[in-house]
């Protein structure tokens, strides 16, 4: 029997038993627009609007991910336009479709039964006591795990509940977040 080279043998496609995960990919395209923006925000260290693969092996060594760089540019460098330091926003969109397709599947086509249901678990992550109301703290505490300034400053998160707070009680209901997360809008995406 030949044996193969290591190199000659295609990397298999990753075989995964259970449904993607919605820390991954969400189906709800506005929610998933959003939060993929603030991890492009994250990566993108110099704010220039664009991930060059030095910032994003930094990024990956600082989730303890340990980047390859040649690995990352052979995965990476298609994405990045002819020119381009590194990829934009809609590059970094691409790449995370390609990974997600390759990883689970293309997502099938939902009703808005199923975006209901992802409104419902997105809410989840900020009502941390699951009383079913985000508070200023909850807030805050959400913005801190994920490493935005506005956490620093309860007056700020104060803010940001009061201008979503349709009913003055001082925290935000599921009807008021589903408002606020229908009327978002990614700027620069």
């Amino acid at each position: 029997m030949e044996s193969t080279p290591a190199a000659a043998v295609a990397p298999a496609k990753p075989s995964l038993s259970k449904k993607p995960s919605p820390s991954f990919r969400l189906r709800n395209g506005s929610l998933n627009a959003v939060r993929l923006r603030r991890v492009f925000d994250l990566f993108d260290r110099n704010g220039d609007g664009e991930i060059t693969l030095d910032e994003m092996a930094s990024a990956l060594d600082a989730l303890g991910l340990g980047a390859d760089r040649s690995g990352l540019e052979a995965a990476v460098g298609g994405y990045i336009p002819a020119g381009a330091a590194g990829l934009r926003f809609d590059d970094f969109e691409s790449l995370h479709r390609a990974l997600g397709d390759a990883l689970f599947g293309p997502i099938p086509e939902v009703d808005e039964v199923d975006d209901e249901g992802d409104m419902k678990e997105a809410f989840r992550v900020f009502d941390e006591d699951g009383d079913g109301f985000i508070s200023a703290a909850e807030l805050q505490a959400v913005l801190k795990k994920l490493g935005l300034p506005e956490a620093r400053n309860l007056d700020t998160v104060q803010e940001m509940i009061c201008n979503v707070d349709r009913d003055h009680d001082g925290r935000v209901d599921f009807g008021e977040f589903k408002v606020m997360m229908q009327g978002v809008t990614v700027w620069g995406a």
